[in-house]
Protein backbone atom coordinates (compact mmCIF):
# COMPACT_ATOMS: atom_id res chain seq x y z
CA UNK A 1 0.00 0.00 0.00
CA UNK A 2 1.61 3.19 -0.76
CA UNK A 3 1.65 6.24 1.57
CA UNK A 4 -0.67 8.22 -1.13
CA UNK A 5 -3.24 5.14 -0.44
CA UNK A 6 -2.39 5.32 3.64
CA UNK A 7 -3.54 8.68 3.89
CA UNK A 8 -6.89 8.71 1.84
CA UNK A 9 -7.89 5.78 4.19
CA UNK A 10 -7.04 8.14 6.93
CA UNK A 11 -8.61 11.11 5.49
CA UNK A 12 -12.32 12.22 6.06
CA UNK A 13 -15.25 10.90 4.61
CA UNK A 14 -17.22 14.72 5.18
CA UNK A 15 -15.63 17.58 4.75
CA UNK A 16 -16.76 21.32 5.25
CA UNK A 17 -16.47 23.74 2.08
CA UNK A 18 -17.69 27.06 1.10
CA UNK A 19 -20.38 25.35 -1.12
CA UNK A 20 -21.77 22.42 2.02
CA UNK A 21 -20.49 19.37 3.38
CA UNK A 22 -18.39 17.30 0.81
CA UNK A 23 -17.64 13.93 0.38
CA UNK A 24 -14.48 13.84 -1.32
CA UNK A 25 -13.92 10.29 -2.15
CA UNK A 26 -17.91 9.77 -3.76
CA UNK A 27 -17.17 13.73 -5.16
CA UNK A 28 -20.86 14.52 -3.76
CA UNK A 29 -22.22 17.17 -1.13
CA UNK A 30 -25.07 16.77 1.57
CA UNK A 31 -27.58 19.40 1.34
CA UNK A 32 -25.09 22.27 0.11
CA UNK A 33 -26.13 25.67 0.56
CA UNK A 34 -24.36 26.54 -2.87
CA UNK A 35 -24.53 25.19 -6.40
CA UNK A 36 -23.07 22.22 -7.07
CA UNK A 37 -23.11 19.14 -9.48
CA UNK A 38 -24.47 16.31 -6.94
CA UNK A 39 -26.65 16.95 -3.68
CA UNK A 40 -27.79 14.49 -1.89
CA UNK A 41 -30.57 15.72 0.11
CA UNK A 42 -31.82 15.10 3.61
CA UNK A 43 -35.16 16.76 4.03
CA UNK A 44 -37.31 19.31 1.91
CA UNK A 45 -36.89 21.91 4.19
CA UNK A 46 -35.94 25.00 2.47
CA UNK A 47 -32.12 25.12 5.20
CA UNK A 48 -31.57 21.76 3.51
CA UNK A 49 -33.45 22.06 0.03
CA UNK A 50 -32.19 24.92 -2.60
CA UNK A 51 -32.41 25.11 -6.40
CA UNK A 52 -29.84 25.15 -8.16
CA UNK A 53 -27.84 21.81 -8.29
CA UNK A 54 -27.55 20.13 -11.25
CA UNK A 55 -28.73 16.45 -9.96
CA UNK A 56 -30.29 15.57 -6.42
CA UNK A 57 -30.40 12.30 -4.51
CA UNK A 58 -32.90 11.98 -1.74
CA UNK A 59 -35.44 9.49 -0.24
CA UNK A 60 -38.65 7.72 -2.07
CA UNK A 61 -40.67 8.73 0.47
CA UNK A 62 -39.86 12.11 0.35
CA UNK A 63 -39.81 13.08 -3.27
CA UNK A 64 -43.04 13.88 -3.60
CA UNK A 65 -42.71 16.81 -1.03
CA UNK A 66 -39.18 17.27 -2.43
CA UNK A 67 -40.73 18.12 -6.00
CA UNK A 68 -43.41 20.16 -4.99
CA UNK A 69 -41.06 22.68 -3.08
CA UNK A 70 -38.48 22.41 -6.10
CA UNK A 71 -40.12 21.46 -9.22
CA UNK A 72 -38.18 20.59 -12.41
CA UNK A 73 -35.56 19.20 -10.34
CA UNK A 74 -33.39 16.26 -11.86
CA UNK A 75 -34.33 13.70 -8.63
CA UNK A 76 -33.23 10.25 -8.25
CA UNK A 77 -34.61 8.35 -5.19
CA UNK A 78 -33.66 5.71 -2.94
CA UNK A 79 -35.75 3.26 -1.04
CA UNK A 80 -34.60 3.54 3.07
CA UNK A 81 -31.73 0.86 2.99
CA UNK A 82 -31.24 0.82 -0.55
CA UNK A 83 -27.68 1.40 -1.78
CA UNK A 84 -25.52 3.10 -4.28
CA UNK A 85 -22.39 3.14 -5.35
CA UNK A 86 -20.96 6.67 -5.89
CA UNK A 87 -17.76 6.70 -7.64
CA UNK A 88 -16.42 4.21 -4.72
CA UNK A 89 -18.37 5.02 -1.95
CA UNK A 90 -21.36 3.36 -0.71
CA UNK A 91 -24.05 5.82 0.03
CA UNK A 92 -27.46 4.81 1.74
CA UNK A 93 -30.64 6.18 3.44
CA UNK A 94 -31.96 5.84 6.70
CA UNK A 95 -35.18 6.99 8.05
CA UNK A 96 -34.38 10.10 10.58
CA UNK A 97 -37.74 11.02 12.06
CA UNK A 98 -37.99 14.76 11.08
CA UNK A 99 -40.92 14.56 8.56
CA UNK A 100 -42.16 12.63 5.53
CA UNK A 101 -39.03 11.88 3.63
CA UNK A 102 -36.20 12.86 6.21
CA UNK A 103 -32.78 10.54 5.84
CA UNK A 104 -29.86 9.73 7.27
CA UNK A 105 -27.23 9.61 5.23
CA UNK A 106 -24.82 6.35 5.59
CA UNK A 107 -21.58 6.19 4.28
CA UNK A 108 -18.99 3.73 3.85
CA UNK A 109 -15.73 3.88 1.96
CA UNK A 110 -12.68 1.31 2.65
CA UNK A 111 -14.05 0.02 5.90
CA UNK A 112 -14.95 2.85 7.35
CA UNK A 113 -18.35 4.84 8.23
CA UNK A 114 -19.60 8.04 8.30
CA UNK A 115 -23.49 9.13 8.96
CA UNK A 116 -24.55 12.86 8.56
CA UNK A 117 -28.27 12.26 10.29
CA UNK A 118 -29.39 15.64 8.95
CA UNK A 119 -32.37 17.17 11.52
CA UNK A 120 -34.11 14.34 13.16
CA UNK A 121 -36.19 13.23 16.51
CA UNK A 122 -37.19 10.14 18.20
CA UNK A 123 -40.69 11.25 19.12
CA UNK A 124 -43.61 9.13 17.25
CA UNK A 125 -45.06 10.60 14.46
CA UNK A 126 -47.75 9.26 12.58
CA UNK A 127 -46.97 11.25 9.36
CA UNK A 128 -43.46 9.64 8.88
CA UNK A 129 -40.84 6.75 9.14
CA UNK A 130 -39.31 6.45 13.11
CA UNK A 131 -35.76 7.26 13.34
CA UNK A 132 -33.42 4.30 12.59
CA UNK A 133 -30.14 4.25 14.75
CA UNK A 134 -27.17 3.76 12.37
CA UNK A 135 -23.93 2.40 13.97
CA UNK A 136 -20.81 3.91 12.59
CA UNK A 137 -17.08 5.49 13.08
CA UNK A 138 -18.41 9.53 12.92
CA UNK A 139 -21.98 11.15 13.12
CA UNK A 140 -22.50 13.76 11.81
CA UNK A 141 -25.79 15.29 14.61
CA UNK A 142 -27.54 18.56 14.58
CA UNK A 143 -28.49 20.35 18.00
CA UNK A 144 -31.32 22.50 17.55
CA UNK A 145 -32.61 21.60 21.23
CA UNK A 146 -29.47 20.57 22.02
CA UNK A 147 -29.68 22.29 25.99
CA UNK A 148 -30.85 20.56 29.01
CA UNK A 149 -33.75 23.21 29.79
CA UNK A 150 -35.20 21.14 26.14
CA UNK A 151 -37.30 18.46 27.30
CA UNK A 152 -40.52 17.16 25.11
CA UNK A 153 -43.25 15.72 27.05
CA UNK A 154 -45.14 12.89 25.39
CA UNK A 155 -46.67 13.74 22.41
CA UNK A 156 -50.00 12.45 23.07
CA UNK A 157 -50.40 14.63 25.77
CA UNK A 158 -49.21 17.59 23.98
CA UNK A 159 -51.97 17.12 21.58
CA UNK A 160 -54.45 16.22 24.29
CA UNK A 161 -54.23 19.85 25.14
CA UNK A 162 -54.69 21.28 21.56
CA UNK A 163 -57.36 19.28 21.64
CA UNK A 164 -58.99 20.70 24.78
CA UNK A 165 -58.24 24.10 23.82
CA UNK A 166 -60.19 23.49 20.48
CA UNK A 167 -63.26 22.13 22.08
CA UNK A 168 -63.25 24.60 24.89
CA UNK A 169 -63.41 27.33 21.79
CA UNK A 170 -65.84 25.21 19.66
CA UNK A 171 -68.13 25.38 23.57
CA UNK A 172 -67.97 28.81 22.96
CA UNK A 173 -68.37 29.38 19.67
CA UNK A 174 -65.13 31.03 19.34
CA UNK A 175 -62.31 29.54 16.02
CA UNK A 176 -59.26 28.25 17.00
CA UNK A 177 -55.91 29.60 14.97
CA UNK A 178 -52.94 27.27 15.18
CA UNK A 179 -50.33 28.36 13.85
CA UNK A 180 -47.24 26.19 12.99
CA UNK A 181 -44.70 25.42 9.84
CA UNK A 182 -47.06 24.55 6.64
CA UNK A 183 -44.29 21.72 6.21
CA UNK A 184 -44.29 18.65 8.59
CA UNK A 185 -45.71 20.30 11.83
CA UNK A 186 -49.28 21.33 10.48
CA UNK A 187 -49.51 17.81 8.92
CA UNK A 188 -48.58 16.02 11.98
CA UNK A 189 -50.86 18.04 13.95
CA UNK A 190 -53.56 17.33 11.31
CA UNK A 191 -52.67 13.59 11.48
CA UNK A 192 -52.86 14.25 15.40
CA UNK A 193 -56.07 15.72 16.63
CA UNK A 194 -59.27 14.54 17.50
CA UNK A 195 -60.96 15.71 14.02
CA UNK A 196 -64.50 15.21 15.28
CA UNK A 197 -64.53 17.94 17.39
CA UNK A 198 -65.38 20.39 14.44
CA UNK A 199 -64.29 21.52 11.39
CA UNK A 200 -60.42 22.02 9.96
CA UNK A 201 -59.66 24.24 7.25
CA UNK A 202 -55.79 25.36 6.36
CA UNK A 203 -54.10 28.34 5.30
CA UNK A 204 -53.49 28.34 1.40
CA UNK A 205 -49.44 27.85 2.58
CA UNK A 206 -50.79 24.49 4.15
CA UNK A 207 -52.48 22.65 1.35
CA UNK A 208 -50.06 21.67 -1.15
CA UNK A 209 -47.70 19.96 1.37
CA UNK A 210 -51.19 18.18 2.48
CA UNK A 211 -51.66 17.03 -1.04
CA UNK A 212 -48.09 16.05 -1.03
CA UNK A 213 -48.64 13.97 2.07
CA UNK A 214 -51.56 12.17 1.06
CA UNK A 215 -50.25 11.72 -2.41
CA UNK A 216 -47.54 9.87 -0.08
CA UNK A 217 -50.20 7.51 1.78
CA UNK A 218 -50.18 9.39 4.61
CA UNK A 219 -53.63 9.56 6.34
CA UNK A 220 -54.91 12.87 6.97
CA UNK A 221 -58.58 13.86 8.24
CA UNK A 222 -60.54 16.19 5.83
CA UNK A 223 -59.10 20.14 5.67
CA UNK A 224 -60.89 22.69 3.55
CA UNK A 225 -58.77 25.52 2.33
CA UNK A 226 -60.07 28.84 4.32
CA UNK A 227 -60.32 30.27 0.86
CA UNK A 228 -63.36 28.26 -0.10
CA UNK A 229 -65.19 30.09 2.16
CA UNK A 230 -66.62 33.89 1.84
CA UNK A 231 -65.16 36.54 3.26
CA UNK A 232 -68.09 37.53 4.92
CA UNK A 233 -69.35 34.36 6.35
CA UNK A 234 -67.41 34.40 9.56
CA UNK A 235 -70.05 31.77 11.19
CA UNK A 236 -68.13 28.53 9.24
CA UNK A 237 -65.45 29.01 11.41
CA UNK A 238 -66.90 29.17 14.77
CA UNK A 239 -66.07 25.67 16.15
CA UNK A 240 -63.17 25.43 13.67
CA UNK A 241 -59.65 24.43 13.72
CA UNK A 242 -57.21 26.61 11.62
CA UNK A 243 -54.09 25.75 11.08
CA UNK A 244 -51.86 28.17 9.80
CA UNK A 245 -48.24 29.19 9.08
CA UNK A 246 -46.74 31.92 11.64
CA UNK A 247 -46.38 34.50 8.86
CA UNK A 248 -50.16 34.61 9.27
CA UNK A 249 -50.04 36.13 12.73
CA UNK A 250 -51.15 39.91 12.70
CA UNK A 251 -52.20 39.76 9.49
CA UNK A 252 -55.25 40.96 7.98
CA UNK A 253 -56.07 37.33 6.51
CA UNK A 254 -57.02 37.03 10.49
CA UNK A 255 -60.31 38.86 10.09
CA UNK A 256 -62.35 36.79 8.91
CA UNK A 257 -62.07 34.71 11.35
CA UNK A 258 -63.91 36.82 13.56
CA UNK A 259 -63.73 35.64 17.36
CA UNK A 260 -60.84 33.34 17.52
CA UNK A 261 -58.36 32.25 20.37
CA UNK A 262 -55.00 31.89 18.51
CA UNK A 263 -51.89 29.25 19.49
CA UNK A 264 -48.68 28.77 18.65
CA UNK A 265 -47.07 24.93 18.51
CA UNK A 266 -43.15 25.00 18.58
CA UNK A 267 -40.33 23.69 20.61
CA UNK A 268 -39.32 27.16 21.38
CA UNK A 269 -42.63 27.30 23.14
CA UNK A 270 -40.60 25.39 26.10
CA UNK A 271 -39.61 29.26 27.15
CA UNK A 272 -41.52 31.89 28.70
CA UNK A 273 -40.73 34.38 27.14
CA UNK A 274 -40.48 33.34 23.56
CA UNK A 275 -43.84 32.65 24.29
CA UNK A 276 -44.89 36.05 25.84
CA UNK A 277 -42.77 37.73 22.45
CA UNK A 278 -45.03 35.34 20.17
CA UNK A 279 -48.56 36.95 21.72
CA UNK A 280 -50.23 34.10 21.30
CA UNK A 281 -53.29 32.90 24.15
CA UNK A 282 -51.55 29.27 24.14
CA UNK A 283 -48.36 27.87 23.61
CA UNK A 284 -47.95 24.42 22.80
CA UNK A 285 -44.23 22.86 23.13
CA UNK A 286 -44.21 20.52 19.93
CA UNK A 287 -41.10 19.99 18.05
CA UNK A 288 -39.79 18.14 14.83
CA UNK A 289 -36.17 18.14 16.65
CA UNK A 290 -34.98 15.90 19.11
CA UNK A 291 -34.97 17.30 22.57
CA UNK A 292 -31.59 17.08 25.03
CA UNK A 293 -32.48 13.67 26.12
CA UNK A 294 -33.36 12.44 22.43
CA UNK A 295 -30.04 14.01 20.93
CA UNK A 296 -27.94 11.96 23.97
CA UNK A 297 -29.82 8.76 23.29
CA UNK A 298 -29.14 9.19 19.52
CA UNK A 299 -25.49 9.74 19.69
CA UNK A 300 -25.22 6.84 22.31
CA UNK A 301 -27.14 4.46 19.42
CA UNK A 302 -25.00 5.08 17.07
CA UNK A 303 -21.66 4.16 18.57
CA UNK A 304 -19.34 6.69 17.16
CA UNK A 305 -16.32 7.39 18.37
CA UNK A 306 -16.31 10.50 16.88
CA UNK A 307 -19.24 13.44 16.32
CA UNK A 308 -19.79 16.41 14.77
CA UNK A 309 -22.36 18.57 15.32
CA UNK A 310 -23.52 21.13 12.73
CA UNK A 311 -26.06 23.67 13.94
CA UNK A 312 -27.96 24.86 17.18
CA UNK A 313 -26.49 24.76 20.28
CA UNK A 314 -22.77 23.91 18.96
CA UNK A 315 -20.55 24.54 21.65
CA UNK A 316 -22.58 23.25 24.86
CA UNK A 317 -23.17 20.29 22.80
CA UNK A 318 -19.86 19.74 21.67
CA UNK A 319 -18.45 20.53 25.49
CA UNK A 320 -20.96 17.73 26.55
CA UNK A 321 -19.63 15.05 24.01
CA UNK A 322 -15.81 15.81 25.00
CA UNK A 323 -16.91 15.22 28.38
CA UNK A 324 -18.42 12.10 27.98
CA UNK A 325 -14.88 11.30 26.58
CA UNK A 326 -15.68 11.08 22.79
CA UNK A 327 -13.95 13.19 20.08
CA UNK A 328 -16.24 16.25 18.88
CA UNK A 329 -15.67 19.03 16.42
CA UNK A 330 -17.78 21.60 14.76
CA UNK A 331 -18.80 22.06 10.77
CA UNK A 332 -19.65 25.85 10.02
CA UNK A 333 -22.87 25.44 7.89
CA UNK A 334 -26.23 27.07 6.71
CA UNK A 335 -28.37 25.07 8.72
CA UNK A 336 -31.50 26.07 11.23
CA UNK A 337 -32.22 29.23 9.17
CA UNK A 338 -35.66 27.95 9.83
CA UNK A 339 -37.02 31.21 9.79
CA UNK A 340 -40.31 29.97 11.52
CA UNK A 341 -38.60 27.95 14.27
CA UNK A 342 -36.18 30.42 15.00
CA UNK A 343 -38.80 33.29 14.80
CA UNK A 344 -40.55 32.16 17.60
CA UNK A 345 -38.16 32.45 19.69
CA UNK A 346 -35.93 35.63 19.13
CA UNK A 347 -32.23 36.10 18.71
CA UNK A 348 -32.26 37.53 22.65
CA UNK A 349 -33.98 34.36 24.03
CA UNK A 350 -31.23 32.45 22.03
CA UNK A 351 -28.57 33.98 23.31
CA UNK A 352 -29.76 33.68 26.77
CA UNK A 353 -30.79 30.09 26.24
CA UNK A 354 -27.40 28.76 25.43
CA UNK A 355 -25.69 31.07 28.34
CA UNK A 356 -27.79 28.12 30.80
CA UNK A 357 -25.05 25.46 32.14
CA UNK A 358 -25.51 21.40 31.04
CA UNK A 359 -26.46 20.31 34.37
CA UNK A 360 -30.35 20.67 34.09
CA UNK A 361 -30.40 22.97 37.18
CA UNK A 362 -33.17 24.92 39.18
CA UNK A 363 -31.96 27.97 37.08
CA UNK A 364 -32.73 26.32 34.14
CA UNK A 365 -35.75 24.52 35.39
CA UNK A 366 -37.24 28.02 36.19
CA UNK A 367 -36.77 29.09 32.36
CA UNK A 368 -38.86 26.12 31.24
CA UNK A 369 -42.63 26.30 30.65
CA UNK A 370 -44.49 23.26 33.13
CA UNK A 371 -45.90 20.96 31.25
CA UNK A 372 -49.56 21.72 33.40
CA UNK A 373 -48.87 25.52 32.68
CA UNK A 374 -50.98 26.53 29.58
CA UNK A 375 -52.53 30.22 31.41
CA UNK A 376 -53.22 32.65 28.72
CA UNK A 377 -50.69 34.69 27.67
CA UNK A 378 -52.88 37.84 26.80
CA UNK A 379 -51.94 39.89 24.18
CA UNK A 380 -54.68 42.53 22.66
CA UNK A 381 -52.48 44.05 20.60
CA UNK A 382 -51.46 40.67 18.69
CA UNK A 383 -55.83 40.88 17.70
CA UNK A 384 -55.62 41.86 13.98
Amino acid sequence: MTIASDEADLADLVVARPEGLYCPPGDFYIDPWRPVDRAVITHAHSDHARFGHRHYLASQAGANVLLSRLPGISLQTLGYGERLDLNGTTVSLHPAGHVLGSAQVRIEHRGRVWVASGDYKLDPDPTCDAFEPVRCDTFITESTFGLPIYRWDAPQAVFDGVDSWWRHNAAEGRASVLFCYSFGKAQRVLASVDAGIGPIFCHGAVEPLNRAYRDAGVHLPPVRPVSEIPVKDKAAFRQALIVAPPSAQGSAWLKRFGDYSDAFASGWMRLRGARRRRGVDRGFVLSDHADWPSLQTAIQATGAERVIVTHGSVEPMVRWLREQGLEAGAFETQYGDDTVEADAAGADETVAARSVPLEFDQTAAEQAVPADDQSHAANPSSRA
